[in-house]
């Protein structure tokens, strides 16, 4: 059996469920604007000091990683291939080069005893209205040149009766006829038993060598 409500108990029914709808609709519109709001703001920057050491490094490994352009998108390095490189030696070659000669003259820049630099004469003097002092002129001495550092041990003769000097130059070991050029620099001359005559090219200096045994 229903019991009736009355008039007062329907009454405080309809007033709650008003105010359940007014509450839901006051709720629902600030929860839309709090994210729409939320949404369209810029996001603030957390001060470094604040994060942990670990979430610091990680953010200074991504800048740094976004600052450095990939490498891919870099130039491509030039590839070099063998193709043109000949690994073959040419012996005609190196002959040819053995029998070049020196022909240069003047200033040997390669030697400390070559003539020195020529001063000029100051057309005036140092100070200001001072009497004007000449040098001395100066007296070029012919460079004396080097002694051929070559040694003659030993000579052998040929089917057409020419001589073949056996020289020496440190570790290495030269058999020259007359003409040949020993060294890139001495060239060698008359060839006697007893001796044999070089040419040093850079001096034009002819010396003679004299037979030295072993």
């Amino acid at each position: 059996m229903a019991i009736p409500l009355g008039a007062e108990n329907k009454r405080q029914v309809r007033i709650l469920i008003a105010l359940a709808v007014v509450i839901v609709c006051v709720g629902g519109y600030e929860i839309k604007d709090n994210f729409f709001s939320s949404a369209s703001a810029p996001a603030r920057p957390v001060p470094a000091a604040s994060l942990p050491a670990s979430t610091q490094s990680a953010q200074s490994a991504s800048r740094a990683t976004a600052a450095t352009p990939s490498a891919t998108n870099g130039p491509e390095a030039l590839k070099l291939t063998n193709a043109g490189i000949d690994p073959a030696l040419h012996l005609d070659k190196l002959a040819l080069s053995e029998q070049v000669e020196y022909k240069g003259t003047g200033r040997n820049i390669f030697s400390a005893q070559s003539a020195p630099v020529k001063i000029e004469t100051p057309l005036t003097g140092a100070r200001p209205g001072g009497p004007v002092v000449k040098a001395a002129p100066a007296v070029q001495e012919r460079p004396k040149p080097p002694a051929i550092d070559l040694k003659y041990f030993g000579y052998t003769q040929a089917k057409d009766k020419s001589l073949q000097a056996f020289l020496s130059h440190g570790d290495d070991i030269y058999v020259a006829r007359s003409g040949d050029i020993v060294d890139h620099r001495y060239k060698v001359g008359a060839i006697m038993p007893g001796s044999v005559q070089v040419t040093d090219m850079g001096y034009n200096n002819t010396q003679v060598l004299n037979f030295q045994a072993n």
